[in-house]
């Protein structure tokens, strides 16, 4: 159900974006072109009023008159869809009747069958190359570890407390996930038209997708660590190879770093795989390689491109490979060659995430090399495009009804000079719908997280409701985001925050010099790294009328020792453990200025955050509590660290919960005087 359909006592149109606008956005993810390249089944994610959630169906397109029907998705949701390689059927995951089942589809008329009957879900769906069988990873779960056990002569009838709680893993909890059931993550492979699944590997490591198929089908090759101290090395992982036939598992590569993502050529002679050399540094490009299907003749393609590569496909004449990546805030495909040449082919593509306008995106490739992608602007969520013979098309409108009556506010691209050292800085200037030029409006500056990400021209619902109060949106890339080579966001290797801050006050200053932002109106707020940044800035600076610091991490010690990322964050982010280093882990908590602090500010986070752990925002809104300075702590029920904006009703309670706060401390705040 829209929220349009909703009855009000409305008399016309509300032409201001609102919270209730959320629930009638759809936006599109991972659209898959058919091989000979006439349809494009994508995922499309609208969110349902009734649940309060992005509900996900499969939808397919005729390339030729845009024609859309639908595939999967009435009843239950439906994701992940994969095209058989002679394009006459599709798998897909689907909830259908309850966990989450492979199924196929026969296109030209015929039915949908499930496939499997599985304990968990699957993932990374991958066709034989004879469209025979279809390959997938699960996991496969694993008895925890016992010790001791309650009296054995319970009554009958008697209420006992549940039984311990038993963890015996580093990473024991897992942000969205919740605490970790005992287990590894598996390969498997299953008759395209039906019968008992086949385990692949075995053994106590996590074997991981994507899945690349050899061209006879004898062989699987996957990425995974499956070294004995898997648990306290988070970055690495080997390309490996699986022989299906008799179990066997040969690593392909060696060095120290991830190797992911192998793709086999189309004559079957090379694999593409992407990875990077551990140097111990908080961020490193991904580069792309290819070698020899048995590990030999290793060489990057990418090494003098300074740009991180994601998702990759193969061209069909086996001379190059497509790679994702993101430059200056914008995501891009660009075909390189294994003759060491790269040429941008696709442009614009957006993710189908809406609460900020992060970079991102998905493609695929035709046998005829046109791209589907996923792309908008700054005021329209992610479509399905195609990008062939030169020209990009639009393929669908999802929020046609929405566009045609909201006024939605410009956005702008601005740049600066960094007071700390020149280095160039982007931001994007979100304005209030009918702005005029030369009038002063007071400016949100919102921050990223990561800190490893950027901000680019994508669309942000939480932009366009604040824009839609009167408030300016900057949403700026400081040094440490991506998308500006490998040395930019190394700016802050073990050093964060830290000179980031002044990236940020003078891409401000610079929209108080362009005549938008009011100097006497000006406030902050970001989530995860930006949630860092606020509570940094506030320790830094009175400038700002009031800040709302979104799941920061307040205090470095507690965060490495508590996150879902144990081996990762002190090693990474820092270089040391806290009891080797604990005056670096204090000097680079915002707790350490929370003294210096006189800004309103309030702490949001979710309920079931393990990122960036709800004891973390406790103790900041306690710290500021004892200090006398006006605060708010606001839980969302439910919400993980990456699903704090998941559902539309809470998304729209905190931007409308920030933007009250802001309005409240318009004026600013004095602290009252001794005895007052």
């Amino acid at each position: 159900m829209s929220a349009a359909a909703v009855g009000s006592a409305r008399t016309g149109p509300q032409h201001r974006f609102t919270g209730d606008d959320l629930f009638d956005l759809a936006a599109a993810a991972d659209p898959q072109i058919s091989p000979d390249g006439s349809r494009i089944a994508y995922v499309r994610r609208a969110n349902d009023i009734m649940s309060d959630r992005a509900v996900s169906s499969i939808w397919l397109i005729d390339t030729r008159t845009g024609e859309e029907v639908p595939v999967a998705g009435q009843h239950a949701a439906a994701f992940s869809p994969r095209w058989s390689p002679d394009g006459k059927r599709l798998a897909y995951a689907s909830t259908d009747g309850g966990n989450p089942q492979l199924w196929v589809r026969w296109m030209n008329g015929g039915e949908a069958v499930r496939l499997t009957g599985l304990p968990t879900s699957p993932s990374s769906i991958a066709w034989s190359p004879d469209g025979r069988s279809i390959a997938y990873t699960m996991l496969v779960k694993d008895e925890g570890p016992k010790f001791g056990s309650a009296p054995a002569n319970k009554p009958e009838g008697a209420k006992w407390a549940e039984p311990l709680e038993i963890r015996d893993l580093l990473t024991y909890r897992a942000d969205g996930q919740g605490y970790i059931e005992p287990g590894f993550e598996k390969i498997f492979v299953v008759s395209a038209t039906g019968g008992a699944p086949r385990q692949l590997t075995f053994g106590p490591y996590h074997d991981g997708g994507p899945l690349g198929w050899s061209r006879d089908g004898q062989t699987l090759y996957f990425s995974a660590n499956r070294k004995a101290d898997w648990e306290t090395d988070p970055v690495e992982s080997e390309i490996h190879a699986l022989d299906i036939a008799s179990g066997r598992v040969t690593a392909l590569t060696d060095r120290d770093g991830p190797d992911a993502n192998p793709l086999v050529s189309p004559d079957g002679r090379l694999i593409a795989y992407v990875g990077f050399d551990d140097k111990g540094r908080a961020y490193e490009n991904n580069n792309l390689y290819v070698m020899n299907r048995d590990g030999s003749g290793r060489r990057v393609l990418t090494g003098n491109w300074d740009h991180s590569v994601d998702a990759i496909a193969w061209d069909a004449d086996n001379g190059g490979v497509y790679a994702q990546y993101d430059d200056h805030g914008e995501t891009r495909v660009a075909r390189v060659g294994l003759d060491g040449s790269i040429r941008d082919v696709a442009s614009g593509l957006s993710g189908s995430d809406l609460d900020r306008p992060y970079s991102g995106g998905s493609f695929s490739v035709s046998d005829g090399d046109a791209i589907a992608f996923t792309g908008g602007t700054a005021t329209r969520p992610a479509e399905v495009q195609l990008a062939s013979g030169g020209k990009t098309r639009m393929l669908t409108d999802l929020n046609r009804s929405l566009r045609e009556v909201k006024a939605l506010g410009e956005v702008r691209k601005i740049s600066v000079a960094s007071s700390h050292d020149g280095l160039p800085i982007e931001g994007w200037l979100t304005l209030p719908p009918g702005y005029s030029e030369g009038r002063r409006v007071p400016l949100i500056l919102e921050i990223h997280g990561g800190p490893f990400s950027a901000y680019g021209p994508h669309f942000a619902t939480d932009n366009q409701l604040y824009a839609a109060a009167g408030y300016a949106v900057l949403s700026a890339n400081p040094r440490g985001s991506t998308s500006y080579g490998e040395a930019f966001a190394n700016q802050i290797d073990k050093a964060y925050p830290g000179n980031d801050y002044f990236d940020l006050m003078s891409i401000v200053d610079r929209a108080v010099e362009l005549g938008v932002a009011d100097p006497d109106a000006l406030f902050v707020t970001g989530g995860s790294g930006g949630g860092v940044l606020t509570s940094w800035i506030v320790g830094k600076t009175k400038r700002f009328k009031a800040a709302v610091t979104q799941k920061p991490v307040i205090n470095w010690t507690t965060q490495a020792l508590t996150a879902d990322g144990p081996a990762f964050f002190g090693r990474y982010w820092l270089g040391a453990m806290p009891w080797e280093k604990p005056e670096l882990f204090w000097a680079r908590s915002p707790l350490s200025l929370v003294g210096n602090v006189e800004t309103p500010t309030m702490v949001v986070v979710g309920a079931e955050d393990y990122r960036t752990p709800v004891s973390e925002s406790e103790q900041y809104y306690t710290a500021l509590r004892l200090r006398g300075v006006p605060t708010a702590l606001i839980k969302v029920p439910g919400a993980s660290h990456g699903s704090i904006a998941a559902r539309p009703s809470q998304s729209a309670a905190k931007a409308a919960a920030i933007i009250a706060w802001f309005d409240k401390y318009r004026k600013g705040w004095t602290r009252p005087a001794a005895g007052e």
